[in-house]
This record gives C-alpha cells, structure tokens and sequence, in this order.
C-alpha cells in the first residue's frame, strides 16, 4: 500500500514539481521492495493506461526510472527538466503523462487542468478523477479498497466494503452530457446536464440515507424502511423509503422542482427538521415547485413524459414560451444562446429533439417561428 506521503511525492513528480528533497526521497522509496510494482499499478489506475504490464522489464524499468530521478535532480538547480520521452523503458509514465499534455490537462506550469467540459469524480481526499464515457475505471480509496467500477457512463459502487463512518464522493455532469450512478445500496440515480451529486460510497447502518444534489437528478430509490432515503438541495430535502422521482435544483432556476413518478415522498425546507406535520406530502403524477425566493411551494399535475425525457437523452417542449427552454437547450447541447428578438422570448414551443443536433433544432423551430439565427462555434445569436 502507498502512504499518502509518498502519494503526494508520486504526484509532484510527475507535474514536474518536486523538489530535489523530494526526489531523493522518492527514489530512496522506489529502491526498497516492491515499490517500483505499486508504483506502475498507481499508474496504471490513476492515469487511464491499460496495458499488458508484463511486456515491460521490470527490473530493467525500475532502473532506467531511478536514472530519470537522478538525472533530473543534478538538473534541478539550473531548471532544466530531462523530457520523459526519451525513456521508452518506461513506457507506461510516457504513455500517462504524454496523454494528459496531449488532452491539454498542464499549463505551462505544469498546472493540472481538468477540461470544462469533463465528467469529473471528486473523491474523499479532494482529488479529481476524470472519467471519460467510453473508458472504465475502478474506484479505489486511500487504503486500497475498491469501492466501484466506471463502465462507460455508468458508475457502480459496491456494497461489500465495510465503513464505519461516512466517506463521500461527488460526480458533476457538465453541459451536454449525462451520467449514471448506482449507489451502494443499489439506488440508480441519473445526472442530467450540468448536475452534480455528493453522495457515500456506502450507507451506515441505523443512519439516513442522505444525498446532496445540484442541477436535476433522477432517482430510482432502492426500498429499505429502516433507512429513509433523503436528497438535500440548497433549500429543500425530498424524504422517501423507496420511489421513482426527479429534483430539480440549477442555481439559476427559481423554483426547486420536484416530480414524483411512483411512491411517495415527503418535502420540506431542509432549514429545518424533517416532521411529518409539517412536511408536504407529494403524489404519483404530480409536480412541486418550491419558490426559493419565497419559501413557498406550489403543487400541480406534472406532465411525466416532458420531465423525465432527458434521462433518454430527449427534450420535449409542449406549449412552452421560448424564454423558458433557453437554459435547457444550452445544458442539454453545452451551446450559449443570445436572443435578440425580444418578441420572440413569448412564442410557444411544440417540440420533440431526440438525435438532433443544435443546428437541426433551430432549422425546425425556424420553420414554425420564423426567425432569423446564424450558429457560430457554440454561440446561437437570434436576431
């Protein structure tokens, strides 16, 4: 098992941060036992390389990288970095680093800089994982235990590990894409864009289940009535045992919406403690608006096929005004729109998108609401 501490020098040495302290430590590391082989593991894990490991040499490897360390410290003092390139012995730090630089993930300072438009896991100890949709990647904690796997959007925490304390992680979802998550008590939960959930990587027993959301979030609640299952937003919580329903909660956004499919759950202001008096009790098939201006909640009959459409990647307007999709489109295809044409902020939209691109969309709406639009890059001027 790595310690922290030589985790951080890991790290360090491969942004090109060290110091010369700091890289006599390490390599002081990589020569005891078996270091070197948890070193190429930390790697392999931690920087989206997966190879056949046992193609490389490993003492010839583990060499060849003491070299590189001590090369680099007798260069520390006039700052001039050996390149890694050189050093096809060690192929999988060539591999790791050369595919964050060609991601564009280092500055100059050899800051690391995650992508804006990257799904991200932040794990308990602050660090940043990112997760690309059509990769996978096992979920591992500080002591080495593996909580879960990503499987291309999907990720899926496991239930078998023991914690004796609440130890969280925190997917965020950008614009223009989705995310699904099954937590460890088997709850399915999907992000829609521009959302982000904190949850535990598992439940303690005899405690709430609670969750932390942003932006809007489905949930398929795995039935436990020992365990009420509770989702807290910047204004309200949503408190169920078992149920089908979706929050919505972007910062920009009014209302803090929620829509209940199946089940029952209770909605409260989360300033205050959860009472069955005094909570609003919510329906299959209706829709809560919770003002967060003003603390007050507006319950009506929800349209479920137009809500819950984006969890299959659908938007569906029916009758509504143009000023109200303007944020959804631009979550749902990452795209900035400027309108212009003021009149055009109160038509009606009738609408269905599935596969379409941002461009098709427009070309549809314009047909119907003619409007002049020009599309550049990722900006929608309406004129």
């Amino acid at each position: 098992m790595i310690s922290q501490k030589i985790l951080k020098l890991i790290i360090k040495y491969l942004n090109r941060q060290a110091t010369l302290l700091e890289r006599n430590e390490l390599e002081s590391w990589l020569e005891k036992d078996n270091n070197y082989k948890l070193f190429k593991g930390y790697v392999k894990i931690n920087y989206l390389i997966d190879l056949n490991m046992d193609m490389f040499d490993t003492d010839d490897s583990k060499k060849e990288l003491l070299e590189l360390i001590n090369k680099e410290k007798k260069q520390f003092k006039i700052r001039k970095y050996t390149r890694l390139m050189k050093y096809a012995a060690i192929a999988i730090l060539f591999l790791g680093i050369g595919y964050f630089y060609q991601q564009g993930y280092f500055t100059k300072d050899s800051e690391i800089i995650i992508p804006k438009e990257s799904v991200t896991l932040q794990l308990e100890n602050g660090n940043i994982e990112v997760l690309n949709e059509d990769g996978s990647k096992n979920i591992i904690d500080n002591q080495g235990n593996l909580l879960g796997a990503q499987n291309g959007s999907l990720l899926v925490y496991n239930n078998s590990i023991s914690k004796e304390k609440l130890v969280y992680n925190t997917l965020s979802v950008p614009y223009g894409k989705r995310f699904e998550i099954k937590l460890s008590d088997g709850t399915n939960v999907h992000l829609n864009a521009g959302s982000s959930l904190k949850y535990p990587v598992k439940f303690i027993e005899g405690e709430i289940r609670e969750v932390f959301s942003e932006g809007q979030v489905y949930f398929d609640v795995a039935k436990d009535e020992d365990h009420p299952f509770v989702v807290t937003t910047d204004k309200i919580s949503v408190r169920v045992l078992g149920t089908q329903f979706s929050v919505s909660s972007y910062t920009e956004d009014k209302d803090v919406s929620t829509v209940l499919v199946e089940g029952t759950v209770s909605i409260y202001d989360n300033n205050k403690s959860y009472s069955p008096e005094t909570a609003t009790l919510l329906s299959p098939g209706f829709k809560a608006d919770w003002n967060k201006k003003e603390g007050r909640i507006k319950i009506q009959v929800a349209d479920i096929e137009m809500q819950t459409a984006w969890i299959d990647g659908k938007i569906i307007f029916r009758h509504v005004p143009f000023e109200n999709i303007v944020k959804k489109l631009e979550r749902h295809y990452n795209v900035e729109i400027i309108n212009n044409n003021k009149g055009f902020s109160k038509d009606l939209i009738t609408a269905s998108f599935d596969v379409e691109t941002i461009e098709e969309v427009f070309k549809v709406i314009s047909e119907i609401h003619p409007i002049n639009y020009k599309i550049e890059s990722n900006t929608v001027i309406i004129n």
